[in-house]
C-alpha cells in the first residue's frame, strides 16, 4: 500500500470556504446556500462549494466583458503567450497540489490525476500559448473591375469575440477547462467558466494559479452552481459564445438557448455512443487489452471512450471468456492509493445509472458476460462489466451509460462491422484494430466519427482537433482548428 499523505496545502485550501473567482479574487459566497462536495470512493464530504447568487454571476460576467474591452484587449499577444506559458509552470509546479483535490472530489486515480489533470493540462495550456503570436488573416486581390483607373485589394483579420462562457463537466475538470480558457485567451477574448456541481476545487485552485502568472483582473472567472446558472448568463449580450463539454441531451438544450440569443457562437463537444472494431487479424489477447484501453480508462467516464465493441464472430466466445477473466478480477482501490488500479464512479447519480442500466439489460434478456452490480464496500463501486445484448435494439448497444460497462456482439464482415459502427445518431470517436494497415485506413475513411483511431483509443493530443460528427457537437477543440471557433472572420476591402 501507497496511500497518499494530504499535503498541508491541500489541508489549507479545504479548510477555506470555497464559492468562486471573479475579478482576481477568491471569494467564499453565500454561507448557507451551498452545495456538498463528498468523496465518491468513502462518501465522506470533503467540503461545501457556495452556488452563486444573480449579483455574483452579474459581476463575473462585467468584470469579463470590462477585461476584454481593457486590460486583456491592451495585453500585446507576445504577451499573453508568456502569460500563459508562466500559467502552464505553475499549473505543474503545484500538481500535487491539483492532483490531491481532484482525486479526493472525483474518485480518479491519483496517477491519472497527476498524469492528465495535471501533465496534459500543462502540455495543452503551453500548445495554445503558442498559437497567441500566431492568430492572422490574409491578403486578398479582388475582381472587381476599373471605372476610372481606381484599384483595389482586401484583406481579413482574425477578431476575438468577446466574453466566452465554458460550462465544464465533472469527469476532467482541470484538463477540460484548461482547453477552454487557453483557446479563449490565446485568441484574445477572456473567460467565465462554470464548474460541474461535483467537482469545483481543483478548477479554483487553478483559476488563482492565473492570477499569479499574471493574467488581469477580470480575464479568467469561475462560478460554481447549478446548470439553471445558463439561463442568466446565455442569453447577456455581453457573452458572445458558448463552449460546452457534455452529453448530447444539454448539449441540445444549450445549442438551442445560443441560437435563440442572436445566434450566438457555440462549441459543443458532447457524448455519444462510440464504437470499437476488431477485425480477426487481431489475437484474442490484443482484443482483451484493446477493449480494456478502449473502454475501461477512468472506470468509462469519458465521452471519448467506446461503449460498443464489434468482433468477428470466430473469436467472440474466445474474447468473451478472456474478458470475464481479465475484468472479474480487478478490484476496488482507494484512489489515493498509487497501488489501486480500479476505482469509484464519480457521482452517486451516475452510480445509480449504471445500476439501472443492468436492470434493463437484464429485464431485456441481454447476457451479462461478468460485472452487472456494484462492488460490495463503500462508496460508488461499480463492477466493470461487459454485456452481450440479445439484440442491435437493446437498450445497453444503443444508449450511452458512461461507466464501466461495455456492449459485445459479433460481425461475419467488414462491410457489417463499419455498418454496425455507424448505426447510431453519434459520431464523436471510434476505432479500428488491425495490423492491416491499409485495410485500416480504407475503413477510417466509413467510420462516420469526428476522430477515428487506428490500434489505439481515447488519447488526444493538443496538435490533433478533436470534436463530433453528426449529434456528438458543433466545432473543433485544438490543432488550429479552434481558431475559427474562438475568433470571428473580418473582411476589410480598400479603394484606392
Amino acid at each position: 500500500m501507497a496511500k497518499v499523505e494530504l499535503l498541508p496545502e491541500v489541508q489549507a485550501f479545504l479548510a477555506r470556504q470555497q464559492g468562486h473567482f471573479i475579478n482576481g479574487r477568491a471569494l467564499p459566497g453565500s454561507a448557507t446556500d451551498r452545495e456538498e462536495i463528498r468523496n465518491p470512493a468513502t462518501g465522506d464530504m470533503v467540503g461545501s462549494v457556495a452556488r452563486a447568487t444573480p449579483e455574483e454571476v452579474e459581476d463575473a460576467i462585467a468584470t469579463a466583458h470590462a477585461a476584454f474591452k481593457g486590460s486583456w484587449a491592451e495585453t500585446s499577444p507576445a504577451e499573453r503567450e508568456r502569460i500563459l506559458f508562466r500559467f502552464a509552470d505553475l499549473i505543474e509546479a503545484h500538481g500535487e497540489e491539483i492532483a490531491q483535490l481532484e482525486t479526493l472530489q472525483s474518485g480518479k486515480l491519483i496517477g491519472l490525476s497527476r498524469m492528465i489533470e495535471v501533465g496534459w493540462a500543462a502540455q495543452f495550456l503551453r500548445f495554445y500559448a503558442g498559437w497567441a503570436t500566431k492568430i492572422s488573416g490574409e491578403t486578398l486581390q479582388p475582381s472587381l473591375p476599373s471605372m476610372g483607373g481606381e484599384r483595389y485589394t482586401a484583406m481579413t483579420r482574425r477578431e476575438p469575440l468577446g466574453v466566452v462562457f465554458g460550462i465544464i463537466p465533472w469527469n476532467f475538470p482541470v484538463m477540460i477547462p484548461v482547453w477552454k480558457l487557453g483557446a479563449a485567451l490565446a485568441t484574445g477574448n477572456t473567460v467565465l467558466l462554470k464548474s460541474a456541481s461535483p467537482t469545483p476545487f481543483s478548477l479554483l485552485r487553478v483559476a488563482e494559479l492565473g492570477k499569479e502568472a499574471g493574467l488581469p483582473d477580470g480575464a479568467l472567472n469561475v462560478v460554481n452552481g447549478p446548470g439553471k446558472l445558463g439561463a442568466q448568463i446565455i442569453p447577456d449580450p455581453r457573452v458572445a459564445k458558448v463552449s460546452l463539454t457534455g452529453s448530447v441531451q444539454t448539449g441540445r438544450v444549450i445549442a438551442r438557448e445560443a441560437m435563440e440569443a442572436n445566434l450566438k457562437h457555440v462549441t459543443l463537444e458532447l457524448g455519444g455512443k462510440n464504437a470499437a472494431g476488431f477485425l480477426p487479424d487481431m489475437s484474442v489477447e490484443e482484443i482483451v487489452d484493446g477493449i480494456f484501453e478502449a473502454g475501461f480508462l477512468h472506470t468509462g467516464q469519458i465521452c471519448a471512450s467506446a461503449e460498443r465493441f464489434l468482433v468477428h464472430r470466430s473469436q467472440i466466445d474466445a474474447v468473451s471468456d478472456a474478458l470475464r477473466a481479465r475484468l472479474g478480477g480487478m478490484q476496488p482501490g482507494d484512489p489515493m492509493d498509487d497501488a489501486s488500479a480500479f476505482g469509484p464512479v464519480a457521482t452517486e447519480p451516475q452510480y445509480k445509472k449504471c445500476l439501472e442500466a443492468f436492470e434493463t439489460a437484464r429485464a431485456e434478456g441481454d447476457e451479462i458476460v461478468v460485472g452487472g452490480e456494484a462492488f460490495d464496500v463503500p462508496g460508488f463501486f461499480v463492477k466493470p462489466t461487459i454485456i452481450r445484448p440479445k439484440s442491435l435494439d437493446s437498450t445497453s448497444w444503443r444508449e450511452e451509460v458512461f461507466g464501466p460497462v461495455g456492449t459485445l456482439v459479433a460481425y461475419d464482415t467488414e462491410d457489417e462491422m463499419v455498418a454496425e459502427m455507424n448505426d447510431t445518431p453519434y459520431g464523436l470517436t471510434a476505432s479500428v484494430w488491425t495490423h492491416d494497415l491499409s485495410k485500416a485506413l480504407r475503413l477510417s475513411e466509413k467510420v462516420e466519427a469526428g476522430t477515428v483511431w487506428i490500434n489505439m483509443h481515447t488519447v488526444v493530443d493538443p496538435a490533433v482537433p478533436f470534436g463530433g460528427a453528426k449529434g456528438s457537437g458543433i466545432g473543433r477543440e485544438y490543432g488550429s482548428a479552434f481558431i475559427g471557433d474562438y475568433t470571428e472572420l473580418k473582411s476589410i476591402m480598400i479603394r484606392y
